[in-house]
């Protein structure tokens, strides 16, 4: 049978735990049997703790020979154990990454986490570029491609503000210049085009241009009430892409601001060099472009029925992301080739 471990999540605010609930969300209505407590949101790192370690240690014994444990990863302490405790039992290890520490955070050498993620059978990645990156640094396991990020509410876009005569440009985020300062270089620069910024830290002393600053709004709210024509995904410090950690990392990652974006009904605009450009492209539900300095002669060029067309993909990938489509179709890719090893 197919298993997963719930967790206690501190909250559901931030991407990464977004991201992990909806998928445990997804598996639960799959069917699939949830191995370790139910899931809590305690911010109380002592109850978090606690909870947490409480369902690792009731997983390792509701575990039975031929079962297949899909665990979300990072689990920080507790990976290694849990893999290691579901081999003894007889059990096959599916491991779904939202983060590698050894490349974001650098909180890893390399081979540490390659040494870790050896332990599982199948590991579902972000991208062919991170399969790819993952096979030259060592791994042994099979690698499924996840493609993007599903990302469940209940709410829907209403697609009434997708229309405005002059174009406006979403970004949402952390928007600080410590953490996104080429918004404001954006904003210093010659464009035709409004920005709409949604989240916290923004400076608007450091900011040039027209600019509408919406303050943080939750994501439930934002899909059913977002304001601009096109979403952008992008980090670091430069107008031009994979600039910085994060930059370089958007080489490999499927960023949840991206799904984000498409249950709002927004194209999207991202680096070409980007992990996922080659799905915007293949989907055609946005902009790839080398320099954010390209941006404004793009936008000006696009014609009203070249929009609505992009719109329209978007609209089709909307629907999919909102009923789990790939993480669906990733863990029965994976679990379909581990299946003749399953006795």
């Amino acid at each position: 049978m197919i298993c997963y471990l719930s967790r206690n999540y501190k909250g559901v605010n931030n991407a990464a735990n977004k991201a992990k609930t909806d998928i445990e969300y997804i598996m639960e209505q799959c069917g699939y049997r949830n191995v370790g407590l139910k899931q809590t949101r305690y911010t109380n790192a002592v109850i978090a703790f606690i909870l947490t370690l409480s369902g690792v240690l009731k997983s390792v014994f509701c575990l039975h020979k031929g079962d297949v444990l899909i665990l979300q990863y990072p689990l920080k302490k507790y990976y290694t154990f849990v893999c290691c405790m579901a081999h003894l039992r007889g059990c096959k290890i599916i491991t779904l990454i939202h983060d590698l520490d050894s490349f974001r955070r650098r909180r890893l050498t390399i081979p540490h986490e390659i040494s870790r993620l050896n332990h599982s059978d199948s590991i579902i990645v972000h991208s062919e570029r991170m399969k790819n990156w993952l096979h030259e640094n060592g791994i042994k396991a099979n690698l499924e491609v996840l493609g993007v990020f599903d990302y469940l509410s209940d709410r829907q876009s209403s697609g009434k503000n997708l229309a405005a005569s002059h174009p406006r440009v979403l970004f949402v985020g952390a928007l600080s210049t410590f953490h996104s300062d080429f918004l404001y270089k954006l904003g210093r620069s010659p464009r035709s085009f409004d920005m709409v910024l949604y989240g916290n830290g923004f400076e608007p002393d450091k900011f040039e241009g027209q600019v509408d600053h919406k303050g943080y709004t939750r994501s439930d709210d934002l899909i059913a009430t977002a304001e601009g024509e096109y979403g952008l995904v992008w980090y670091g410090s430069s107008l031009e892409g994979g600039v910085g950690p994060e930059g370089e990392y958007l080489q490999y990652n499927a960023p949840h601001k991206l799904s984000l974006y498409i249950r709002c009904g927004l194209p999207v605009i991202i680096w070409k060099k980007a992990a996922l450009a080659s799905f915007v492209e293949e989907n055609g539900i946005g902009i790839c472009v080398s320099s954010l300095l390209d941006l404004d002669a793009i936008i000006t060029q696009m014609t009203k029925e070249s929009y609505n067309a992009l719109r329209m993909n978007v609209a089709k990938v909307n629907e999919r992301i909102s009923q789990g489509y790939y993480c669906k179709e990733a863990i029965q890719k994976a679990y379909a080739k581990l299946s003749p090893e399953i006795k």
